[in-house]
C-alpha cells in the first residue's frame, strides 16, 4: 500500500497471507505421493532432459502424462533440488496458491480500494477448492495462478498503454494452454473485451495491437505443441491419452471436446459414474467395461477409466473411478489403503473388510449397494448431502449445478455474493449523469471479471466430464465480484438520496442468500450450527435494513461470523487433515482420515516388485502393465521404468500387437503384470491382452503390499472389498520363455 510516495505494509493483507501459507502449507509433509500419476512422471522426468521436455510418464520415456509439461516442469525442478518426496511436488501448488491471493489483492486494490482487495484476499483464501488444490501436484493451482498474472499485465499494460504488455499478457495465455490446454482458453473473452473497452489509444493503432496480441496468443499457445508433434514419433514419447499421438489432438480431442460432451478417450463412450447430463446415467456400473453388465443385469457402454487393477495395486481412490469400477463412495472416512468406510467401522464397530450394517451404524438401502451406486458417508453414518471426495460427483447438469451440493460444497459458497457483487458493481460505480454505454473505470473492471465468470459458469453448467476440483477456475472472479460488490455497497451508503437504502439492502439479501445456501451445504453435517446461523444472519440482516448508524462495527463484525464461519471451516479440513489427493477435496469428513486423502494408484505388491527387479536382467522396462495408474507406485518405488501400455486410461493405442511381440523377442521386455478385471477393451490392446495370457509363463509370489501414501504393508486378500467386486490380486507373466 502506497502512502505520500511511501509504501507502507498493510497488516491485514500480510495475516491473509500467513492463513493462506497455513491453509496451504501445513500438514504436505504427510503427503505421500499425493498424485502418483503426476509423482510418476516427475520422478520420471527427473532422470533425464528427454523425459522433462516432453512429460514422460516412465524413465524409459515410452508415454506422456494427459497434459503438456509446463506445469510439471516447476515440480520436477523442485524435486531435483529436493528429492522427490510428496511435499517437494506438492511445494509449487502451494506456493501458487500465496501468489494467487497476492495478485487477487493487487488486481482490485488500485481502483476500489484497501479494503475490497483484502476482501478477495480472504475470500480467494477461504474458498474451499483453493486449499485443497493448493495442497497437491494437480496442475489447477498453477494454472490459476497463471491465469491470474495473465490479467494483471495485461491490466498494467491497459493502464501504461504499452503494447509490450500487452504481447505479454496474451503470450502468458498461451503459456497456460500448455498447462491445462483449452482450460486456459476461457478467459479469453475477458481479456479481448476488457483490452477493447479500457485501453486508450486511436482505434487503428488499438485494432494493430489488438492483432499482434493474438498473434503472440498463437505463437505461444502452438510452439510446443508444434514442436513435439513435429519429432518423428519413434524419437519421443507416445502423447499419452491421445488417440493418434499428437499434443493437437489431445487438446482438441480428450482434453477438448470429450470434456464437454463427456465422452471417454477411444471408444466415445461415458465414463462411468457421471450421471450429470441426466439424473440416474452411469449409475449401475461393474466394472466400466464395455458390454459389461450393470447391477441390473442390463449391458452398459461404458469405458474402464484409469484403473483397471493391473499390476496388483487395489486401486480405491475414495471415491474416483479408479480400481471402485465407477463407484462413487464420497465423504466416508478412509480405510486400509486409502479405502473408504464409515466412520463407525473406523472407531471400533465396525473392521475393514466386513459389509456395512446396522451393527456398524452405516444404513444400506437399494442406493447405496456397490455398482457405481453413489454413497455419502457421513459423520453419522447417515446418508446425505456434503459433497467432496469423489471424482465424478458433479451433479446433473443445468443452470443451477453449481449450486447443487456436489460441486457447490466445493466452489459456491460465495456465489451469491458475487452474483450481488456484479449487479451492484455495474450499477454503484456507474458516472453520473452519463449514458449507459459510457462506461466507468470500476465498470470495465467488473466487465473484466463478469467476462471470467460467465463463460466459465456456462461450461460447469453444461458439460459433460470434469472433475469436481477443477471448478477452481471459478475461484478469482467470485472473490473480485464479492469485493467489488463490497466497494459498491461502501460507495453507494455514502451518497445521497435512496443509494443508502440500496446498499441496505444488498447486504441483508446478501448475507441471509449467502448464509442459507451454506447451511444447506452442512446441514448434513452440522444442522445445529446451520440453523444458529442462519438465525443470526436473519437478524443481522434485519439490523442492517434499519438506518441506524450506531453499533456498525458490530453489525460488520456478525455479518463476516455469519458469512465466513461454515465456508472458513470447510477450507479448514484438508490443512487438518493434512490432506493431499489425487481428487482434492474439501470436507470434514476428511478429518476422520488425517494425513493421506483420495490415492489414486500408487499401491505396490512389495513381493512381485522385488521379484521383477531381482530377475529384470538386462531388460529395459521392469515389467508392463495395462494402465499409468497401476504403474505409477512400481515407478515412485523403484525408479525403474514401467510400460503402461494402455495409458492413463488404459485405451490408448501405443502399439500394435507386433511391436509387442517384438519388444519381447529383442529381451527389452520380459514380464508383464496383469489384475483379474484387466479385461480386452477393444483393438491393439485387447490383442496384446489377449496374447499375454495365452503365451505367458504365470509366475507365483508372495501377496505382500504396500500403499506409498502410508509405506504400511498390508496383505492383499485382508484389503477391503466392497460386496460384488472383483478380487483384485496381480497375476505375473513371464514372457521371456516364449521365444526360447
Amino acid at each position: 500500500m502506497k502512502v505520500k510516495g511511501k509504501y507502507q505494509i498493510d497488516g491485514y493483507f500480510v495475516a491473509i497471507l500467513v492463513l493462506s501459507a497455513f491453509l496451504y502449507g501445513w500438514g504436505i509433509w504427510d503427503a505421500g505421493s499425493a498424485n502418483s500419476y503426476y509423482t510418476a512422471a516427475i520422478t520420471s522426468m527427473t532422470k533425464s532432459w528427454s523425459n522433462f521436455w516432453y512429460g514422460a510418464f516412465d524413465p524409459a520415456g515410452f508415454i506422456t502424462v494427459d497434459k503438456p509439461p509446463v506445469a510439471l516442469w516447476f515440480m520436477a525442478i523442485s524435486a531435483k533440488i529436493f528429492g522427490v518426496h510428496g511435499w517437494s511436488v506438492v511445494l509449487p501448488s502451494v506456493l501458487a496458491g500465496i501468489s494467487s491471493v497476492y495478485l487477487m489483492y493487487k488486481l482490485i486494490v488500485p481502483k476500489f480500494g484497501v479494503w475490497p482487495g483484502r476482501v478477495a484476499a480472504l475470500i480467494m483464501t477461504l474458498t474451499p477448492t483453493v486449499v485443497a488444490n493448493s495442497r497437491t501436484n494437480n496442475m489447477d493451482a498453477i494454472l490459476v495462478f497463471c491465469l491470474l498474472l495473465a490479467v494483471y499485465v495485461l491490466q498494467k499494460a491497459v493502464n501504461k498503454k504499452n503494447i509490450w504488455l500487452v504481447l505479454l499478457s496474451f503470450a502468458l495465455v498461451g503459456v497456460d494452454f500448455n498447462i491445462k490446454m483449452l482450460q486456459a482458453f476461457m478467459i479469453l473473452p475477458a481479456m479481448l473485451v476488457y483490452y477493447w473497452i479500457a485501453i486508450k489509444i486511436p482505434w487503428k493503432k488499438k485494432v494493430a495491437w489488438l492483432f499482434a496480441a493474438v498473434a503472440s496468443l498463437a505463437i505461444f499457445t502452438l510452439a510446443y505443441p508444434v514442436a513435439v508433434d513435429s519429432v518423428t514419433k519413434t524419437s519421443r514419447p507416445y502423447i499419452g491419452s491421445s488417440q493418434k499421438n499428437s499434443l493437437l489432438e489431445l487438446a482438441f480431442g480428450y482434453n477438448g471436446t470429450e470434456r464437454l460432451l463427456g465422452q471417454s478417450t477411444g471408444t466415445g463412450g461415458a465414463f462411468p459414474g457421471m450421471g450429470n447430463t441426466k439424473k440416474g446415467a452411469g449409475k449401475g456400473m461393474v466394472g466400466g467395461q464395455p458390454n459389461g453388465k450393470m447391477a441390473n443385469g442390463k449391458k452398459t457402454t461404458g469405458q474402464p477409466q484409469n484403473g483397471q487393477a493391473a499390476g496388483g495395486a487395489a486401486q480405491q481412490p475414495g471415491g474416483t473411478a479408479n480400481g471402485m469400477n465407477g463407484q462413487q463412495l464420497s465423504g466416508a472416512a478412509k480405510g486400509t489403503n486409502g479405502q473408504k468406510q464409515s466412520r463407525k467401522a473406523m472407531t471400533g464397530q465396525g473392521t475393514p473388510g466386513q459389509k456395512p450394517s446396522k451393527k456398524s451404524g452405516t444404513k444400506m438401502t437399494k442406493s447405496q449397494i456397490p455398482g457405481g451406486q453413489k454413497m455419502t458417508g457421513k459423520p453419522n453414518g447417515k446418508m446425505g448431502q456434503g459433497g467432496g471426495n469423489s471424482a465424478f460427483a458433479i451433479g446433473t447438469a443445468g443452470p443451477f449445478r453449481l449450486f447443487q451440493s456436489d460441486l457447490g460444497s466445493q466452489i459456491g459458497w460465495y456465489l451469491p455474493l458475487a452474483i450481488l457483487g456484479l449487479i451492484a458493481g455495474l450499477f454503484g460505480f456507474r458516472r453520473k449523469e452519463s449514458k449507459w454505454y459510457n462506461i466507468s473505470d470500476e465498470q470495465q473492471d467488473v466487465i473484466l471479471w463478469a467476462g471470467w465468470f460467465v463463460p466459465v459458469y456456462g461450461f460447469f453448467s453444461v458439460a459433460g466430464f470434469f472433475h469436481p476440483y477443477y471448478t477452481i477456475m471459478l475461484a478469482p472472479a467470485i472473490a473480485a465480484l464479492t469485493a467489488i460488490g463490497i466497494g459498491a455497497v461502501m460507495k453507494l451508503a455514502k451518497e445521497d438520496g435512496r443509494k443508502p437504502a440500496i446498499a441496505r439492502i444488498l447486504i441483508s439479501l446478501g448475507i441471509v442468500t449467502t448464509v442459507a445456501l451454506q447451511a444447506y451445504y452442512a446441514w448434513s453435517y452440522y444442522p445445529i450450527v446451520s440453523v444458529i446461523l442462519i438465525i443470526v444472519a436473519i437478524l443481522t440482516a434485519i439490523w442492517w435494513l434499519l438506518p441506524q448508524r450506531k453499533n456498525k462495527l458490530v453489525k460488520v463484525l456478525l455479518s463476516v461470523i455469519s458469512v465466513m464461519t461454515l465456508a472458513g471451516w470447510w477450507s479448514l479440513t484438508p490443512t487438518l487433515a493434512h490432506d493431499s489427493s489425487a481428487i482434492p477435496a474439501a470436507s470434514p469428513s476428511l478429518l476422520s482420515q488425517m494425513g493421506g486423502g483420495n490415492s489414486m494408484g500408487g499401491e505396490i505388491n512389495t513381493q512381485l516388485l522385488n521379484y521383477t527387479k531381482t530377475h529384470q536382467g538386462n531388460a529395459k522396462y521392469l515389467f508392463a502393465t495395462t494402465d499409468s495408474n497401476s504403474a505409477s507406485g512400481y515407478i515412485i518405488k523403484s525408479g525403474k521404468a514401467v510400460m503402461a501400455i494402455g495409458g492413463y486410461n488404459g485405451t490408448d493405442p501405443t502399439m500394435t500387437l507386433s511391436e509387442f511381440k517384438q519388444l519381447v523377442k529383442s529381451g527389452q521386455l520380459k514380464y508383464f503384470v496383469m489384475g483379474n478385471n484387466s479385461k480386452a477393451t477393444g483393438g491393439q490392446i485387447s490383442k496384446i491382452l489377449t496374447w499375454v495370457k495365452e503365451n505367458g509363463q504365470t509366475v507365483k509370489y508372495s501377496t505382500t503390499s504396500t500403499n506409498t501414501k502410508n509405506g504400511s504393508n498390508t496383505k492383499e486378500t485382508n484389503l477391503m472389498q466392497p460386496a460384488g467386486m472383483q478380487s483384485q490380486n496381480a497375476t505375473l507373466y513371464d514372457l521371456s520363455t516364449i521365444y526360447q
